[in-house]
């Protein structure tokens, strides 16, 4: 009787699941849309047709802190022949993933297995960051799953920004956040210029608070551009500033001002018991022959550079708060948070007045007018000698001592000073302090290039490449540079290389070599043509299908000379055209000219802002369109 009965079961529940499934079916008219959406969207196989955010907020009366609810529903069609997408919640120590629900479009829950893993990463040493996820198979046009997951902040300081653009195009997209009347919370609207998104807010009478809910039509998915401005620059987005709560007629600053994110991060840092007696020693070491003051930070300064080992570190409230400075010293590694702390009590056990600080690196658009987590994800510290600030980064494992990073150029800083802080800004530099010299000096012989060149590396220019070096074994760094200098091309010799000394962080890289180049002459009937550029720089920045601006890791600035002596009883026929161009952001120079027997080749490219916006996009494509017409052409050289 038993088995009749679970026989029973299985039928049903097989025909129940092999009903719902053909339901689930694309309808023509569910085939029609997606059509539609697919000339709208030409580049996606998937689309929602809706989205809804909806947010609301309790307070946890165990934990004094304001949760946030952020139930959300997506409406996904394929629009694609067939497609296969991955749906996934994050969640950490501070956020948790209550519901995660997959429907068919006839309402009924789908069996789709949830797999909860925690993140891995090769760069984050420890990492408390999970994720639930599933794959979703699309197997027809126009097929449907509705998408239902719920999560919860356990504390509303965590819960920073919503973000309109999503990983697929959506028709219609809703965000409503229900505020009560007991919290003070800002909603800041970020790049909303140039889009249509209509708000409302509404009174709600179950909790004397309002209702506020934005919607956006047609929001594209994010953009697949390589070297873009960081998120906050160029998505429309709503921060969420939470100032404050009152609950039973006591009122609880959470980022009311600066000073309330001060003081928190302060209340983390106040947490620590930095011991420093394993340190002494080696403070002692480092500056017992240092004959200036100068002398005795950078000792200190360059010994965390190199021996201290950067990994990141995401664990709750780990994730700001720095670790103890002995910690870091004894293990040899720590994030940018404990290495900031071991460069501090290392510098005030020697004597210095040095100091924590919180930045925002130039991937982040806010300031410290901003109170809130999102405004910096970088520690540094800050040392004053003789009044002045002096920022040092021992993540930047090749600065020198007062040589700052493009990434914090030009950034807010937040200093500790006991109760108070002290708002800064990091000194700029011009792209001229980057600067890369090349000369070649060259004669033809046989059909054949030979002749010497000179390389310079400045700033940046400078640091990248040392580190680079640093990450080969030594066994390799003379390959690479043979590598690096010809160009991975066979068929350029290089030899009698000299460099400058490589491991000194302080000076020019300089390096000097002989070369021969094979293949890059010609000649017929007593007339020689010739390739005279080895290098081709920005040849391949060509912007015609970005959508985003083109950010440079650091600005730059690169002169290179070509020098050619002519054979004996020949002239040049012609030479190509001087090209420039100009704007606030680079100017861009080739030019050529001949003196007696030689022919000067000269290019001066300068990107002043390491920005191309995109509104330069049509002069610098057309310029780099001639660049490469001038790198295509050969000079002609004719017997006379």
């Amino acid at each position: 009787m038993l088995k009749n009965c679970l026989t029973l079961l299985l039928i049903f529940n097989f025909t129940l699941l092999t009903f719902s499934q053909k339901n689930a079916e694309p309808s023509p008219e569910d085939i029609q849309l997606a059509e539609s959406l697919k000339v709208a969207f030409p580049d996606d196989q998937v689309a929602s047709e809706s989205e809804t955010y909806y947010i609301t907020f309790e307070y946890n009366k165990k934990t004094g802190k304001v949760e946030v609810l952020e139930k959300i529903t997506k409406n996904l069609i394929n629009i694609d022949s067939r497609a296969d997408i991955q749906v996934y919640s994050f969640y950490n120590g501070e956020s948790e993933v209550e519901s995660f629900i997959i429907k068919y479009k006839t309402d009924r829950e789908a069996n789709f297995y949830i797999n909860d893993e925690a993140i891995k990463s090769d760069d984050l040493f420890h990492n408390d960051s999970r994720v639930k996820y599933t794959n979703l198979d699309f197997p027809l046009k126009g097929y449907r799953y509705q998408v239902e997951t719920i999560k919860r902040y356990k504390d509303i300081k965590y819960f920073t920004s919503l973000y309109f653009n999503d990983d697929y195009p959506t028709v219609k997209k809703t965000f409503t956040i229900d505020i009560p009347d007991w919290l003070d919370l800002e909603l800041k609207e970020m790049n909303f210029d140039g889009f249509i998104i209509n708000k409302t807010v509404n009174a709600n009478d179950k909790n004397d608070g309002e209702i506020t809910t934005f919607t956006f039509e047609n929001v594209p998915t994010m953009f697949d551009d390589e070297s873009a401005p960081g998120p906050s620059y160029i998505y429309p987005h709503i921060l969420i500033l939470a100032k404050s709560f009152t609950f039973d007629g006591e009122k609880t600053n959470i980022f009311e001002s600066t000073q309330d994110l001060y003081n928190w991060y302060k209340t983390l840092v106040n947490s620590l018991e930095n011991d420093n007696s394993d340190l002494k020693a080696m403070v002692l070491e480092l500056t017992k022959d240092a004959t200036t003051e100068e002398e005795k930070i950078k000792n200190i300064y360059y010994w965390v550079q190199d021996n201290i080992r950067y990994i990141a570190f995401v664990d709750g409230i780990a994730g700001f708060k720095p670790d103890e400075a002995i910690n870091v010293f004894n293990k040899r590694y720590g994030d940018c948070k404990g290495m900031a702390n071991l460069t501090k009590q290392m510098l005030i056990e020697a004597g210095f007045d040095a100091r924590l600080t919180w930045i925002g690196t130039t991937r982040i658009a806010y300031d410290y007018s901003t109170p809130s987590l999102s405004v910096d994800n970088h520690m540094i510290c800050t040392l004053y000698n003789d009044g002045e600030p002096i920022y040092l980064d021992g993540t930047e494992k090749f600065n020198a001592y007062k040589e700052y990073a493009n990434r914090i150029q030009g950034k807010q800083v937040l200093i500790e000073n006991g109760e108070e802080f002290i708002l800064n800004v990091v000194p700029k530099v011009e792209a001229n302090f980057n600067k890369e010299t090349v000369d070649y000096t060259l004669t033809l012989e046989n059909d054949q290039l030979n002749g010497t060149v000179s390389k310079s590396f400045n700033g940046e220019s400078r640091s990248s490449l040392l580190q680079y070096l640093s990450q080969l074994q030594t066994d390799k760094k003379d390959t690479f540079l043979l590598w690096y200098l010809n160009g991975g091309n066979s068929n350029i010799k290089v030899d009698e290389i000299n460099t400058s000394d490589l491991t000194d962080r302080e000076i020019p890289i300089n390096i000097d070599y002989n070369i021969s180049i094979n293949n890059a002459v010609s000649s017929f009937d007593g007339t020689v043509y010739i390739d005279l550029d080895l290098d081709k720089e920005l040849s391949g920045y060509n912007f015609e299908k970005r959508k985003t601006d083109f950010v440079f890791d650091y600005k730059k600035h690169l002169e290179s000379t070509t020098t050619l002596k002519i054979p004996e009883g020949y002239h040049v026929e012609s030479l190509p055209q001087d090209i420039n161009i100009s704007s606030k952001n680079y100017n861009l120079k080739v030019s050529f000219s001949q003196n007696n027997n030689t022919i000067i080749y000269k290019k001066d490219f300068e990107i002043t802002q390491n920005v191309i916006k995109k509104t330069d996009f049509l002069e610098w494509d057309g310029f780099i369109k001639n660049l490469n017409t001038i790198y295509n052409e050969q000079i002609t050289l004719t017997k006379q």
